[in-house]
């Protein structure tokens, strides 16, 4: 395999939508989120109203890449090899003794051959890997903290009523129905959470799709949500774009599965049909689906035996792992973090960092407390450090492990970006260095690597 990766080699080039194509003001999203599930937890099933309350220096506990261990009722960091490099209970550290004694000398976590081989969810344990659910990793440590206080045994029971708040708010038919709390307020006002496209993103999507490759967008967002988001980002026209549309595609599962699990179905008012398709006959916008259907579709519209495809996605679990995995596509992961380690932002892209905020976007009546002290989720954390590299000091001596988030990336990405922003004005023949074992940690991110890695590095020569 060669060492470069051009988009130009491409035919197909297929899109995640939300945190991709889309990116959110991070800050008023997660406290959307936030409150999303815990009023629930309080209205609908008696939780403490204290839940609702949080101030800003609460925020730097939400880290994405954490595992909520829910056989210990601990939130974890890992390292690449699956030991725990952090971990809390609740959202206190627990000590290295408190480590060893939960996980061992060795601090192995148990199920981590389990996730490092399937990326999926389990009754055991729930990875947070993106920003959709990623305030839930908060809520559910003080959801346990809450439980300590009150003396309460604390048993997975709790995890029940987190996954109902998340159902509650993200059901497909909640936007349609206005329920929730998550729905309501984006359509109310979708300029407070949805950054739209630079002018620059636009003309390279549309350069791309009239230099004469297929475009893609597939989403497991639900179709009046996906509307309402490519309306507002990419504006009303956004259909022309592509080839393609594919939303409710309920991935991993949409990779994973076989055709007759996961057929296509044709939507009417956002209404999908309840009979499937047999197979893809022709480009258009469609619900649900599965690769292999897709995949003859795209054979027959570039007529060649094996299209060569690329996918952009944020997730590990839902778009890097099982395109990657499953369909052997090219991916191209979008990884935020970046640009919280010093990777700049590029031109017209607004910050999600500390400093930025919904200042930076509409001017709009404060949310609940400023900005000031609040954490974006994608930087980094004093409480959990880098979301690639972890620092570890024993006795004096200190050691930068690889996170486990870090290894993935490497291992199922063919290149990272903090945003479609950072390679949109670039030419579509321009040559990225691909992720390789046989080259330094810091070869595959572009514009440049994180600076943990780059310290990594330095450390290391």
């Amino acid at each position: 395999m060669s060492e470069y990766f051009s988009l130009s080699e491409c035919d197909v080039i297929g899109f995640d939508l939300d945190h991709t194509l889309c990116r959110y003001y991070l800050k008023e999203t997660s406290r959307l989120i936030y409150e999303s599930f815990a009023r629930y937890l309080v209205e609908h099933k008696g939780y403490d109203k204290d839940l609702l309350h949080l101030t800003p220096a609460t925020w730097d506990f939400c880290f994405k890449g954490l595992v909520v261990d829910l056989e210990e009722g601990n939130l974890v960091k890992l390292a690449e090899d699956g030991t725990v490099l952090r971990a809390t209970h609740g959202t206190k550290n627990l000590s290295t003794d408190d480590i060893v004694k939960h996980y061992g000398p060795k601090r192995e976590w148990k199920h981590f051959n389990s996730l490092n081989t399937s990326y999926t969810r389990s009754a055991k344990y729930y990875f947070y890997d993106n920003y959709f659910d990623l305030p839930g990793a908060l809520l559910c440590a003080r959801v346990v903290d809450m439980m300590n206080k009150q003396g309460t045994e604390i048993t997975s029971d709790f995890w029940k009523d987190i996954v109902a708040a998340i159902d509650h708010n993200y059901n497909t038919s909640a936007f349609r129905e206005d329920t929730g709390t998550y729905f309501p307020s984006v359509k109310r006002c979708p300029g407070r959470y949805l950054q739209p496209c630079s002018d620059t993103v636009r003309r390279w999507l549309r350069s791309i799709k009239n230099s004469g490759k297929i475009l893609l967008l597939i989403t497991s967002s639900h179709s009046d949500y996906c509307r309402l988001v490519c309306e507002h980002i990419l504006g009303s026209d956004f259909e022309e774009l592509f080839d393609v549309i594919i939303t409710n595609a309920l991935k991993p599962g949409f990779f994973s599965l076989v055709p007759q699990q996961r057929p296509f179905r044709t939507l009417v008012d956002d209404v999908e049909d309840s009979e499937g398709l047999p197979s893809l006959e022709k480009p258009g916008w469609y619900s649900q689906g599965n690769w292999p259907h897709l995949h003859e579709l795209l054979k027959t519209m570039t007529n060649k035996a094996e299209p060569k495809v690329v996918y952009f996605g944020d997730s590990m679990r839902s778009d890097m792992f099982p395109a990657c995995s499953f369909a052997k596509w090219e991916t191209v992961m979008i990884v935020e973090e970046m640009e919280g380690e010093g990777v700049p932002r590029a031109d017209g892209c607004p910050s999600n960092s500390s400093s930025g905020g919904p200042s930076e976007g509409p001017v709009e009546k404060k949310a609940k407390f400023e900005d000031q002290g609040m954490k974006s989720p994608s930087d980094s954390s004093k409480q959990w450090g880098s979301y690639f590299v972890d620092v570890q000091k024993t006795e004096g001596e200190e050691t930068q492990k690889l996170t486990w988030c870090c290894h993935s990336i490497h291992t199922y990405s063919t290149m990272a970006i903090p945003s479609i922003e950072a390679i949109a004005d670039l030419p579509l023949d321009f040559k990225f260095q691909r992720f390789s074992s046989e080259k330094p940690i810091t070869t595959g991110y572009y514009p440049r690597p994180p600076d943990s890695l780059l310290k990594r590095e330095d450390n290391l020569s």
